[in-house]
């Protein structure tokens, strides 16, 4: 039977949740027992980098060359939390992880981080296929968390508000790397 990594935004929430599911003990830089593992970000890892191919770093473009349309987004890990990458990804790729539970902020923001975080730890040519659902919380009370995953939201039902986070981020770079140009 496969084991359920739980992706927190927070690693106070992961705790939480650790403690409200119980019998869940910390191993090293995560929670774990028979059924789940448990781990976090710590807010944004990944951000939209400027494509290699594409002239956009400062002092190589001109106004010929705006606007600033990449072919597709490339990601890039945030320097100062790499290694919280490099231990999510390790996780989501553990051959006995078989599910993912998006346990971020309720909202836009903490799907976007999630589904950054999952995005980059595929690649480009082995994206991560494991199935996804959402813990979606208004409150952190054990109660309230061991509800929330009585009732854990299909992928399905998230994908327009991962859209709409994917479609905001995208947007926020495409203004930025031009307007300031």
């Amino acid at each position: 039977m496969g084991k359920t990594l739980i992706i927190a935004e927070k690693p106070s929430v992961a705790s939480d949740i650790a403690k409200a599911l119980g019998n869940i003990k910390k191993d090293g830089d995560h929670f774990e027992n028979d059924q789940y593992v448990i781990s976090s970000a710590v807010g944004h890892l990944v951000e939209i980098g400027e494509p290699e191919a594409e002239e956009v770093k400062r002092g190589k473009w001109t106004f010929a060359k705006l606007p600033v349309v990449p072919t597709h987004f490339e990601l890039k890990p945030i320097e100062k939390t790499a290694d919280r990458l490099k231990q999510l990804t390790r996780l989501i790729k553990r051959k006995d992880v078989t599910e993912l539970v998006n346990a971020c902020d309720a909202g836009r923001e903490g799907e976007l981080i999630f589904r950054l975080i999952v995005q980059y730890a595929g690649g480009a040519k082995a994206p991560i296929d494991k199935p996804v659902k959402r813990l979606w919380l208004q409150s952190m009370t054990p109660q309230a968390i061991r509800d929330g995953f009585d009732s854990l939201r299909s992928d399905k039902q998230m994908q327009g508000l991962a859209d709409a986070a994917r479609s905001r981020s995208e947007a926020d770079w495409l203004v930025g790397i031009n307007g300031t140009r």
